[in-house]
Parts: C-alpha cells; sequence; structure tokens
C-alpha cells in the first residue's frame, strides 16, 4: 500500500477501508510506516486483526507508527520504495505526492504485479490522454477486486 504523508479525509478513509477489506482477506500490508494514508492503511488492517510491516525511510524506529507489527528501519531515505514495491504481491495506491508517484512508476516498470490506483493524480502524456498504466478504482472494494487476488 503506498501512499502520502499528507493526505485529505478521503483519502485517509480509503485507506484505512483498504487496510480492513486486506486484513479480512488474511493479506499481510506492506507500506512506508509512518503518518498519512500509512498511518490509515495501518489503523484499518490492525482493526482488523491484520498484520503490518513498516518500511522506514529512516533509520531510526521510534518516528514509525505504534500500530505497526514490524517497522523496519532502513536509513535509505526514497530508495526504500523500492523495497515496498518489490516486496509486493500487488500495489495499491492511494493519493498522491512526489513519494507516491515514484512508488507508483517503480510498481509499473517492475511490471509483475498488478497496480491500483484510487484516486491521486492522473498521469497523461504531451497531448493530454491518459498513459496507460495502473488500474484505476473508485472504491476500496473495486481496488481490491482489480488486484485480481481477491474477489
Amino acid at each position: 500500500m503506498c501512499g502520502p504523508r499528507d493526505c485529505t479525509d478521503a483519502e485517509r478513509r480509503d485507506a484505512h477501508e483498504v487496510g480492513r477489506l486486506l486484513a479480512a482477506r488474511g493479506a499481510i500490508v506492506i507500506c512506508g510506516g509512518y503518518t498519512g494514508v500509512m498511518a490509515a492503511v495501518t489503523e484499518g488492517a490492525r482493526s482488523g486483526g491484520g498484520m503490518v510491516v513498516g518500511v522506514l525511510s529512516g533509520a531510526d524506529r521510534a518516528e514509525a507508527h505504534s500500530g505497526l507489527t514490524a517497522a523496519i528501519a532502513t536509513g535509505m531515505g526514497q530508495a526504500r520504495n523500492a523495497v515496498i514495491v518489490n516486496s509486493a504481491d500487488a500495489v495499491i495506491v492511494v493519493g498522491g505526492s512526489w513519494g507516491t508517484l515514484s512508488e507508483l512508476a517503480l510498481a509499473m516498470r517492475r511490471g509483475t504485479v498488478p497496480v491500483v490506483q484510487l484516486g491521486g493524480w492522473q498521469l497523461c502524456d504531451a497531448g493530454g490522454l491518459s498513459l496507460p498504466g495502473p488500474r484505476h478504482a473508485a472504491t476500496p472494494e473495486e481496488a481490491l477486486r482489480l488486484t485480481g487476488l481477491w474477489p
């Protein structure tokens, strides 16, 4: 699960619900482990009894969200985004920021897992046409369904 540290109320609600739905399906959630979308997916997954692994950009676990099941302090900065997307069976992106965009791009370049975007930025070519890429979902339920991993 990828998303920005600073998010809207709607993104927070969507991320919480994605986390809850993933936990209900027995998935282990991997995220960046801090605030915003990352905190919301953590809280959603934990409310459903799920496990959440936070892959932290910093070398100190002290700033990690307290609800994480495990926090991996990488000290890698934004390079940790590659660890997050390469550890995933599917990538769901909620919202948008520069860091989130890098995670989306890394997941698309990987090309081996489904990538689903719920809200966030729309990428267009020079002519203004939407670029092919992630599947777009309107709801958390649709996001899980579009991964093809869950009904």
